[in-house]
């Protein structure tokens, strides 16, 4: 007897074992990373019960305190609602930050070379 496996017919079989991924790219200026550091490690219980997966922190070579947040999350939607909430504005200003840039992003391809 000869097994069958199951073989996408075309493309777009294929594309429906993609999952689109969320992320969220977050660059601005801090007073002091030191202690905007501080502050950003003591709210990652609030970040991950509001849906973010994982991060990346990032900072200019020439800049100390331009810093960039590069996060996975559960949804943009989350990652919205969180990022635009006045609890988190407070935080921004306890830690520091200055005029921070939200980018919202959907992943449409990733591979390793």
């Amino acid at each position: 007897m000869i097994s069958s496996v199951a073989v996408p017919q075309s493309a777009s079989d294929l594309n429906k074992e993609i999952v689109e991924m969320q992320f969220v790219l977050i660059v601005h200026e801090v007073e002091s990373y030191p202690a905007w550091k501080i502050v950003f490690d003591r709210a990652s219980g609030i970040r991950k019960a509001a849906g973010e997966i994982s991060y990346q922190l990032l900072r200019y070579d020439n800049e100390q305190n331009t810093i960039v947040h590069f996060s996975q999350w559960t949804s943009l939607k989350n990652a919205r609602s969180f990022f635009e909430s006045l609890a988190l504005q407070a935080i921004r200003r306890e830690a520091g930050v200055i005029a921070p840039n939200f980018i919202y992003l959907n992943e449409i391809e990733h591979k390793t070379l």
